[in-house]
């Protein structure tokens, strides 16, 4: 009796977490970051990637290669457009000078690798990477307060969606 009251209380308060939907999970339910935080987040992610991807035309095979060439000349242009809608006034906020301390901890851990065990790693944060790149810019994209921030976003989004379909497909 006491096993089935421990598992029917462990249930109840599972059945939230379980429960909730592939939206929330994904972060697409949840608010649009600040745009600062929005323009912190998309300029750092933008570093990152071009600095492994640069990383990867030295180390990697020749898909890995040809994925990482794309994502360095995706970044920049995004950088580009980025850097305008900042110094054009019409984005109020600072575009920082380096990366997040666990995005340089994840390029001085890549550093250190080699071959099959580099290739493994990139492909890995790539997919990461692409992951949280999404759902960022779908958040503001859609939520955002900064008009032309938000549509800018939006319509990057895309691009990121596609990065992240081309990077799980390296993994298979």
């Amino acid at each position: 009796m006491k096993k089935i009251a421990i598992t029917t209380a462990a249930l109840l308060f599972a059945a939230p977490v379980l429960a909730q939907s592939a939206a929330e999970k994904s972060g697409a339910g949840s608010p649009a970051p600040q745009t600062e935080d929005f323009v912190n987040k998309a300029a750092t992610s933008d570093m990152f990637e071009i600095q492994s991807s640069q990383l990867a035309l030295e180390r990697a095979d020749d898909a890995t290669k040809s994925f990482a060439q794309q994502m360095i000349t995706d970044h920049q242009k995004t950088t580009s457009q980025l850097k305008q809608l900042v110094m054009s006034g019409k984005v109020k906020a600072r575009l920082p000078t380096a990366m997040s301390s666990s995005q340089q901890k994840m390029l001085t851990k890549l550093k250190g690798l080699q071959g099959a065990d580099f290739t493994k790693q990139y492909h890995s944060e790539q997919v990461s990477a692409h992951k949280e790149a999404v759902d960022l810019f779908k958040r503001y994209g859609s939520n955002g307060k900064n008009a032309d921030l938000k549509t800018w976003a939006a319509s990057t989004e895309p691009a990121l969606e596609h990065h992240l379909q081309m990077a799980e497909d390296l993994n298979k």
